[in-house]
């Protein structure tokens, strides 16, 4: 009869070779970039979207010769609504941030090659029309992607800083954005069938222990 300390010795064998084959699937669950990249900005604002409510549209578009991963254009397509009293624009994707509904979601997009990065902007910016410039800042937070980045979250930041061509601000007027990137993909895991192996490869060594011991009380028996 077996003894019951070798019985529990041939048990963890068994469960730890098992559950070497069920850890490999948590094991550096995910892949992460965090970078920075300097664009070339142009922004260009329609207040004649819903002048009625004060909601503009802004279009900002970006071109770096340095952004890794082949992210050298942006497109950022926001609601807006100008403060008078502060000189203060409020940028939004989601409409219903300004109290209107029924309008799509906006969105950024980060390309140039075979890697792309989606997502939604919060911002806001401060005009100087003395001196003639503006500042602003925000966050993007990433929905999705392509290539490398597929299935992508995390967020973008930026601070930007622009030069008024006019005042009126219908003009396309031109600056530079630091952006900082920090992204999590999902990172690939075994498939199920080398999952399915490996505890195979458990049950397999039990089997193998089970029948040894087996053997041998046999022998002296």
């Amino acid at each position: 009869m077996i003894s019951r300390s070798y019985a529990l010795g041939l048990a963890s064998v068994a469960v730890t070779l098992v559950s070497f084959g069920l850890d490999t699937t948590k094991a550096n669950a995910q892949t992460k970039y965090e970078f920075s990249a300097t664009y070339d900005t142009v922004v260009t604002i329609d207040p004649s979207f819903r002048p009625d409510l004060n909601i503009t549209r802004a279009t900002i578009t970006g071109e770096s010769a340095e952004a890794p991963y082949g992210l050298s254009k942006f497109l950022s397509n926001t609601y807006g609504n100008f403060d008078p009293t502060t000189n203060i624009s409020y940028f939004n994707a989601d409409a219903s941030a300004f109290g209107l509904e029924n309008q799509p979601l906006l969105g950024d997009r980060y390309y140039g090659g075979s890697n792309e990065l989606y997502g939604t902007a919060n911002d806001q910016a401060k005009f100087d029309f003395v001196n003639g410039t503006v500042q602003g800042g925000g966050t993007i937070t990433l929905t999705g992607g392509e290539g490398i980045f597929k299935d992508a979250v995390g967020t973008i930041t930026f601070t930007q800083n622009d030069k008024l061509t006019s005042t009126d601000l219908t003009a396309p007027f031109k600056g530079k954005a630091l952006l900082k990137f920090s992204i999590q993909t999902p990172k690939a895991v075994p498939e199920p069938n080398a999952t399915a192996g490996l505890i195979s490869m458990g049950f397999v060594g039990l089997s193998f222990l089970l029948g040894k011991y087996t053997r041998k009380l046999k022998f002296w028996g």
